[in-house]
């Protein structure tokens, strides 16, 4: 019976924690059931019609010229050919750990700043490499849906949460991964992710007054 009950208990343990993890990043988890959303749609799709339907929502430059603000929006709420639950994973790492960190608001203007920032200057620099010939002019219609862009930039800000010294060691990383691929492959969207690990880095005045508990604590079930 003993075993049973410390069973039981730690089954509430867990179901406690998970709920106050959650309950403590709403907005990362809304956004994560939105995607969820979008996806199982995204699948129920013709791959024909999901081109044509996600280049509409695409930040390109032909849609970023006529309709900015709803490309941007609508962009950050589609995963393009990817699976969902490496992003809820994703998300319960950095997005829900930078939310209980800085609060909803905070958390939210760091993703915010970087999706939209990091979008218009990648695909700012497209625009000058097609009006020079450096890309061709297929370029203002590329597929760019996504929310990478956004993770990038909350990945950076949570290098001021990593104590020192391992912070230095947690900057080196991220650099490592967003800024090998601009090195080697030299893309916009390589452009658009190094970008937006800069951004992130420059939102530590949005991290001075957070709270210096970490944001993995929960609370606990007390003992039977």
């Amino acid at each position: 019976m003993r075993f049973f009950r410390e069973a039981a208990h730690g089954a509430r343990t867990a179901a406690v924690a998970v709920t106050s993890y959650v309950r403590g990043a709403p907005g990362t988890y809304l956004w994560l059931a939105a995607l969820f959303v979008t996806t199982v749609a995204m699948h129920a799709m013709s791959p024909e019609f999901e081109d044509e339907f996600l280049r509409q929502r695409s930040t390109n430059i032909h849609e970023l010229s006529r309709n900015p603000v709803r490309v941007l929006i609508s962009s950050a709420f589609w995963i393009d050919g990817s699976g969902w639950l490496p992003y809820a994973v994703l998300y319960s790492v950095f997005h829900a750990s930078a939310e209980r960190w800085l609060g909803t608001w905070r958390w939210l203007a760091v993703a915010a700043l970087s999706h939209v920032l990091a979008t218009l200057i990648s695909e700012g620099v497209l625009a000058l490499a097609v009006r020079h010939g450096a890309a061709p002019q297929s370029a203002v219609n590329t597929l760019d849906v996504g929310v990478s862009y956004a993770l990038a930039g909350v990945v950076a800000v949570l290098t001021y949460l990593v104590p020192t010294p391992w912070r230095y060691a947690y900057l080196l990383a991220v650099v490592a991964v967003y800024g090998t691929p601009l090195i080697t492959g030299r893309t916009f969207t390589d452009l658009g992710h190094f970008t937006s690990v800069l951004i992130g880095l420059a939102c530590y005045p949005l991290t001075r007054s957070a709270a210096r508990t970490p944001p993995w604590q929960v609370r606990r079930c007390p003992p039977p």
